[in-house]
């Protein structure tokens, strides 16, 4: 990669933005720390060309680098070069004059326009997976035109993106378990399989859908905290083998599949949006049963009802069907229901779970008062 020049070469293939040139090219993961030293220090917003590196999030990137080494994605990285470059076509021809050899000077200073992060998280990654460092990753070369110019081309970078939904983020997660729980159990529990958003994290006025994908994975994440805090008591060096695991995941649908399937069947609102007596726009409306904070405290109660009633918890939670689900029950006024809408508050699940919880025959501390905002 280097010559008696003093040069990189770099292969690349030439396109046009804008009316300027801009080249693609690869580079071996183990030569990102050279050619994009991080800052020694940071300067001012108005001085630099891309956000501050926020160093909370490079192990979390390392991490996933090095934990799905065999089957990880990463995208471009977008760089600028201050530095007079030569292309070399590798011949005359139309299309071989967009393919050849990109001279690069070796003091020439590389600026990372959009992908700073994962740079920073390649270089952590290697000193855990060294093997890491001779594959590639993808670089967008532009050339240098000016701070003004680089600032602007960081924006237009970021204007568009726009953050992933939150249950589409799960449908599409086939690496974490608890993503692949979620929608085995969701495909076996008849209301949730035929009430749910599974693209968006919340449903607007006429949907026909009860539940928000996202929302049921918190439920399930509270159902199920009981067999997750079960592995603390294992060796901390302790691994499970793919026998232990798989067998541990059906325990968890299993019993996630049966409790949901039971609260759907005291939950007699439900079943009338699935056989479609009524309207799921007149259910959310009126009711609170198919919302976050419900769910996630149903969640929350289930795994109480499960722990302390191992036998006998669908015979306590068959007193659901006695609870005043209305939005006008003035029960909720005092709880998460606050100036006609539902709070999200973290304080509202606490205040419904611990409802439910004496409705239910669950011994739990008085009833607290939601905070009010």
């Amino acid at each position: 990669m280097l010559t008696p020049s003093f040069e990189y070469i770099l292969p690349a293939i030439r396109g046009i933005q804008a009316g300027r040139e801009y080249y693609v090219s690869m580079c071996p993961v183990r030569f990102l720390p050279k050619f994009f030293p991080l800052d020694a220090e940071e300067l001012p917003p108005s001085l630099r060309a891309k956000r501050a590196l926020n160093r909370a999030r490079i192990p979390e990137i390392a991490d996933y680098f090095v934990k799905n080494s065999g089957n990880y994605t990463c995208g471009a990285i977008a760089a600028s070069i201050d530095a007079d470059i030569t292309f070399e076509a590798v011949g005359n021809l139309a299309e071989e004059r967009k393919i050849g050899r990109l001279r690069v000077p070796m003091d020439a200073k590389f600026t990372i326009n959009d992908g700073q992060h994962r740079r920073a998280a390649f270089e952590m990654a290697l000193q855990e997976n060294p093997q890491l460092g001779y594959e590639t990753v993808a670089l967008i070369l532009f050339l240098d035109i000016g701070l003004e110019n680089s600032q602007q081309k960081f924006a237009d970078l970021n204007s568009f993106q726009v953050p992933l939904e939150s249950s589409l983020s799960l449908l599409y997660n086939h690496r974490d378990d608890s993503a692949l729980v979620l929608k085995a159990v969701v495909k076996q529990v008849e209301v949730f399989r035929c009430l749910t958003q599974m693209e968006k994290g919340s449903l607007n006025g006429r949907s026909p859908k009860l539940f928000a994908l996202s929302a049921i994975d918190r439920a399930m994440i509270a159902l199920l905290s009981n067999i997750h805090s079960s592995k603390q008591t294992k060796p901390p060096r302790y691994r499970a083998t793919k026998q232990e695991k798989e067998a541990e995941l059906t325990q968890q649908i299993q019993q996630a599949v049966s409790y949901w399937n039971a609260v759907s069947n005291f939950i007699p609102d439900w079943q009338l949006v699935l056989q479609k007596q009524v309207a799921a726009a007149e259910i959310r409306r009126d009711s609170v049963h198919c919302h976050s904070v419900v769910l996630e405290s149903l969640g929350e109660v289930g795994a109480a009802l499960l722990s302390v009633f191992s036998e006998s918890w669908e015979e306590h939670l068959s007193l659901l069907q006695q609870v005043d689900w209305s939005i006008s029950n003035p029960d909720w006024e005092r709880g998460f229901l606050v100036k006609g809408g539902i709070s999200k508050s973290r304080a509202s699940v606490n205040w419904m779970t611990d409802y439910l919880k004496k409705r239910l025959g669950l011994e739990t501390a008085d009833t607290p008062e939601a905070p009010r905002p």
